[in-house]
Order: C-alpha cells, then structure tokens, then sequence
C-alpha cells in the first residue's frame, strides 16, 4: 500500500532518511471578526449618508434642479462607497478570508456588485438631469457641457464606462461564453475606474467643496482601500514566492485527464496552511506567467516539497500538465475556509466527486487520529478514483470508514434513501462537501433536507 505522504518518484523512500514532517497550521478563524467588519462598513455607510445631508442647504432644495442634484450626489457618494467595500471584499484580508473562505468573499462581492454599478449609472443620468434643470438646458447639451468644461469630468466618464462593462462581462449568461483570461483582464478594469473616479468626486462633490475635513477622510479612506489591495494582493504573494522558491520536481499523470505537480521550494514549514484549502499559482512560463489559477493542494505540504493535482478542463490546465521540471512558481494564498477549523461537532462525513477529492484529500489528513470519519467518493469510472491507496489509508489510521460510489449518475446516486444508510447518523455530524458545481449544491441541499445544520455544512465549489 503507498504511504499516505508524498515524495517525487526520483526520490527512493528506503534510501531517503528525511524526517518527514508538516508545516504550520493556518491560524483558526476569530468570530469576532466579521462583527467588527459589518459595524465598519455600516458605520461607513452612515458617515456617507450623513455627510451628503449636511452638505446640502434649504435654499439649495428650493433651487432649480435642486433635488435632482442632492439626489444624485448622494446615489453617487453611496455608490462610490459600496464600490471601495466590493473591492475590500475580495482584496483577500486574511482575517476576514478565514472565516468565509474565499468562495464566500466572491459569493458576497457577486451580491454586492449590482449595487455600487446601479447607483453610480443612476448618479450620472440623475445629475446631469439636475443641472440641465438649473442651466435650463437639455439634457444632451448639458452632458457635453459637463464632460468638456467640469474638472476631471472626462476621465470619471470613462471610468464610469469600464465600470458598466465590467459589471455586463459578470453576468453570468455572458461570463460563461468569455475564457477565464479574457473575464479577468476585464474585471481588472474595475481598479482603473475607481482611480479615475476619484478626482471629480473631490474637486466637484458638494459635500467636498469648502469641507477639507470631510474631503481628507475620504482621500484616507481611497488611499487605505487602494494599500489593503497592495500589500494583500501584490506584496504578499510576492513576499510568499520569493521567500519559499518554489520549483516544481515532478509532473506526473494521476489518472486520464488529471496531473500532479510537486514543487520543491524553501521554509516551508514556515508557511501556514491546514488541509483544505488552496493557492493561486502562478508558473513562470511565457504563456503562463502572468496569470494565477486556483488549484488545490492534494496533500498537505512535507517540506521541502508541496503537492496540488489539476484537472485538464481548460487551456491553463492543459498546459500545467506539460510543465517541465525546473519551472519557477510564484504562489498566492493560502485561501479557503474548507479546513477543520470549521468543524461544529466531534465527527464528519466528508463527500467528493471529481477532482473534489484533492482538496477533500489534504482535509482528512489534517483531521486528528481519532476521528473516525466516514468518506464518501462519487466517480463515474473506477479510473477516475485518484489517490485510493491514500485515501484507504488515511481514512483506516482514523478509524473511519471509505465508500466508493463508481458507476454513471443516474444509476449511483447520492439522496434521500442511499446516504441515510451510509451514514446513520448523519444528523450528528458536520459535513464537508468539494465537486463540481452542480454536484455540490445538490448534496448541500440534501442533507439540509436531512436534518444537518447549515452551520456544520461546508462545501467548496469547483467551477469546471
């Protein structure tokens, strides 16, 4: 039976005398936390309304176009406000990361988008209506006006223009038709159209103009937004890459259509991460280098050496599995909230399809000796069952219990009457979920049906 760790298949195991060890477990999540986080955003968001009705006198009302500017500006300090909020959503701050994972940060940021876009839209047509009434204009010939003589007008157009576009590439019927670069490059965008925003927003705001103080905290708060990104999304991976070097050693084929990467890289023992989760990785390849995919570890990390395996589902994929050894490789994260941590009750049914199991994998051998896990594995083809002597042997050392579902979906089937029987108490168990999309938020459906709590429901999506 192969030994539940790893090594390169250059390495002999009877001559190796490497102590075999882990490295430092992801600090757990603090609950706190995301109480701290709504208050701020909530504080934030009153200090935004509040700010905008100060700002606006009796006599301003009474004016010509009065209420539509008040009602325009204030759609568009909102709007700005809930914009900055979606990016600190997914500029993976590792305190919030912790406790949504991830997927739950861009589940959340997905909510959030169609707010700040909206207002914003509804903050150019409303304003532009309101000082066409106070010009006694038309409506065409006041928005020439003011993109061709108002300061920084122009610019904050078009950044008004990359945000609509941005906000059109993320609806899911069009997304779904782009490649995952091309969607990417465009939602970059968005970073580029904040930057642009912000000089109208201070030089022609009415709640700006004459209040320095109100103009300073806002610029703090850009300026804030726009470090968090930095240091969390550039200077982090940066540091993590060039502290660990990583290489890859070993490429290997798992299964058809599944490849194994093993990189080798340095002080990994120093790098904090639990079974479950997983890394952007970046390999430094023409072609590759300067886009980073999520896969997951398959194992958790023995240094000197880190292990993920891929599923070939797209051009990035494919082409990780004809990397050579010796490719340099800059990492991202660890991301994820699919760990131990997150666990409610004493034991779990942890469920996989797919290449689910590589992330479901590192997870149960994070999972303490005692913990008596029942392990659930769907495949349509017994072929497609990678890392089974692994799996029997993890799952023996804890004294659980391994189920493989093999055989086409219609026939094998995970419901109401066969996961009962695997799991009589199932009720009584947290359950951790990782597949296919569509697999995924059919077994969470169910066994809520089931009577499981959704606080002791996980599951971690694959969009494949």
């Amino acid at each position: 039976m192969a030994s539940a760790t790893f090594e390169p298949a250059s390495i002999n195991p009877r001559k190796s005398k490497r102590v075999v060890r882990r490295s430092r477990e992801s600090p757990p999540p603090r609950p706190w936390v995301r109480s701290a986080a709504l208050l701020f955003v909530g504080l934030g968001l009153g200090a935004t309304v509040g700010v905008t009705l100060t700002a606006e006198t009796l006599g301003e009302f009474k004016a010509p176009g009065g209420i539509a500017i008040f009602i325009g500006s204030l759609t568009g300090l909102v709007g700005m406000y809930l914009a900055l909020v979606m990016v600190l959503l997914i500029s993976r701050i590792p305190a919030v990361e912790r406790i949504l994972g991830l997927d739950g940060l861009v589940r959340w940021h997905r909510r959030l988008a169609p707010w700040p876009i909206s207002l914003l839209v509804a903050h150019a047509v409303i304003i532009t209506i309101g000082y066409a009434q106070a010009a006694r204009a038309g409506v065409w010939h006041e928005v020439g006006t003011l993109v061709a003589s108002f300061p920084f007008m122009a610019i904050a157009t078009v950044g008004l223009g990359l945000m609509v576009m941005a906000a059109v590439a993320s609806i899911r019927a069009i997304r779904t038709r782009l490649r995952r670069e091309t969607w990417w490059i465009i939602h970059l965008s968005m970073y580029l159209a904040l930057a642009l925003s912000f000089a109208h927003v201070i030089a022609l705001g009415p709640s700006f103009v004459g209040h320095p103080l109100t103009r300073w905290v806002w610029s703090v708060a850009w300026a804030a937004t726009a470090g968090v990104v930095i240091v969390y999304r550039i200077g982090l991976p940066i540091f993590r890459s060039l502290r660990h070097g990583l290489r890859v050693v070993e490429v290997r084929q798992e299964a058809p259509g599944v490849t194994t990467v093993v990189c080798s890289g340095r002080h990994l023992e120093r790098l904090a991460v639990s079974g479950g989760q997983f890394f952007s990785w970046r390999f430094l390849v023409p072609g590759m280098w300067w886009q980073a995919h999520p896969y997951s570890m398959s194992a958790l990390p023995r240094p000197p050496y880190l292990r993920l395996t891929v599923k070939t589902v797209g051009d990035h994929s494919a082409a990780v599995a004809a990397l050579k050894p010796g490719v340099r490789v800059a990492i991202e994260g660890p991301y994820g909230a699919f760990t131990r941590h997150a666990q409610q009750n004493a034991t779990a049914v942890l469920i996989a399809a797919g290449i689910g199991i590589t992330a479901l994998r590192a997870l149960l051998e994070d999972l303490p000796s005692s913990s008596r896990p029942v392990v659930i594995v769907r495949a349509s083809r017994e072929e497609d069952l990678v890392f089974r002597s692994e799996m029997t042997e993890l799952v023996k050392h804890r004294r659980g219990e391994l189920f493989e579902l093999v055989g086409p979906r219609h026939e094998v089937l995970i419901d109401r009457r066969s996961l009962p029987k695997l799991v009589p108490n199932l009720a009584k168990r947290d359950v951790y979920v990782c597949g296919p999309d569509g697999f995924v938020a059919d077994v969470v459906r169910l066994v809520g049906r089931l009577g499981v709590p959704e606080e002791a429901i996980h599951h971690e999506a694959f969009s494949l």
